[in-house]
């Protein structure tokens, strides 16, 4: 199977193992099934696994192949869809000029040929997303969580503090009824303070956490 990118591809490149490749393969359908292959792989920007290009006759019987399958003449591919939307590599394969195409959804490969133009089989069942989106790692979503919840806290602990020194002061000022209270509040503002003081412990020490495992 052919599954490199880039340069060129060569009769190298394909694997011995279900489809050997003897002497069999006609040096014109060979070069030009293989120039279009390599423009089809440039295109998708993605290996392509090849699960058979040319067949010799006696293996093309022992698999069940058509007596006339382009695959006798090199000029057929069978490209597996493991790693490839259906539906681009299809319209992928026909700009570089694939003319033949057969699907193959149960066995997960599409059959591309250089024609004459037909296609056979159904289609593979249309992808909600070509492939699935990459999900931040749990540890990186919990940094920013204690950075969030670290920072929030200490700002919200300095404006309590800073409300409640502001109401001592107004208190002190006026009705000499409420000045029981003054202490009281002078406790709670300290425990802004050290609330404050937690939360930028926490964003620090998230922040350091995050730098040593290389989030900068």
């Amino acid at each position: 199977m052919a599954q490199g990118a880039g340069g060129c591809l060569a009769l190298a490149e394909f694997q011995p193992g279900r489809d050997r490749l003897q002497g069999h393969w006609q040096a014109a359908d060979q070069r030009t099934g293989l120039d279009k292959l390599q423009a089809l792989r440039d295109r998708l920007g993605r290996p392509l696994i090849v699960r058979s290009a040319y067949r010799s006759p006696e293996h093309n019987r022992a698999v069940g192949g058509a007596t006339r399958s382009k695959h006798l003449d090199g000029a057929a591919f069978d490209i597996a869809m493991a790693n490839h939307d259906p539906v681009a590599f299809e319209a992928a394969a026909r700009e570089v000029g694939f003319l033949g195409f057969g699907f193959y959804p149960r066995l997960g490969f599409i059959h591309v040929d250089l024609g004459p133009a037909r296609q056979w089989g159904e289609r593979f069942p249309v992808r909600e997303t070509a492939f699935a989106a990459e999900t931040p790692p749990a540890r990186e979503a919990l940094a920013e969580s204690r950075t969030m919840k670290g920072g929030g806290a200490a700002g919200v602990a300095t404006l309590g503090a800073a409300g409640v020194e502001v109401a001592q002061q107004v208190l002190a000022e006026t009705q000499s009824a409420v000045l029981p209270l003054v202490p009281y509040l002078d406790t709670l503002r300290w425990m802004f303070i050290a609330v404050a003081l937690g939360g930028i412990a926490v964003t620090i020490y998230a922040r350091l956490d995050d730098w040593r495992r290389g989030r900068r």
